[in-house]
């Protein structure tokens, strides 16, 4: 056996946030897939913000750039709207995983979720097609890495276990359910 498959396991740390963590690491699509309507909306408004204030700027005091002049920068200001109206979606549905903001409707979402996966014998967080290392590089990696969205984003496509949360208490819901459903 190898030096490198040796090294214990690190732990997520444990924040002291006012609602319940869900995930210390989730995977992009739980993320983007766990995003509420409002969440959409606060990117939407992102998004259009910075071209609609270009808009604005030009019509109370014209450039006189001329006819090719101002598609350009109307272009880039789109494309840097569309991708802070994405960081802003993303990072509002992120927080609630790391329970820094009201997550009730996403704690319900993620029992259900997981006791279905439970039930089904499914792995509780995916298939990986990396080694144990590796998917513990990638955890520590993109851990609680949606707080530094605005310096670099980053984030986690890597299926592995290392979420931060006892997932004990899907088995147990899963034991009371199929209970209640023998009766």
């Amino acid at each position: 056996m190898s030096n490198v498959e040796q090294r214990p396991y690190v732990p997520a740390k444990k924040i002291n946030t006012d609602f319940p963590l869900i995930d210390s690491d989730p995977h992009f699509k739980r993320v983007i897939g766990y995003a509420r309507t409002s969440d959409y909306a606060a990117g939407a408004a992102t998004a259009t913000a910075g071209p609609g204030i270009l808009l604005l700027m030009e019509r109370i005091s014209p450039s006189l750039v001329g006819k090719g002049g101002f598609a350009p920068i109307m272009r880039l200001t789109g494309a840097i709207g569309l991708t802070a109206g994405f960081l802003m979606t993303y990072q509002r549905s992120i927080l609630r995983f790391y329970g820094f903001t009201e997550n009730s409707r996403e704690v319900e979402k993620d029992m259900k979720e997981m006791v279905a996966k439970v039930k089904k014998g499914e792995p509780l967080y995916g298939v990986s097609s990396t080694t144990p290392y590796i998917q513990g590089v990638a955890s520590r990696n993109s851990r609680y890495s949606g707080l530094w969205l605005h310096v670099m984003p980053w984030f986690n496509f890597v299926n592995h276990n290392q979420h931060g949360v006892d997932t004990a208490k899907y088995y147990q819901q899963a034991e009371r359910e199929l209970e209640a459903e023998k009766r």
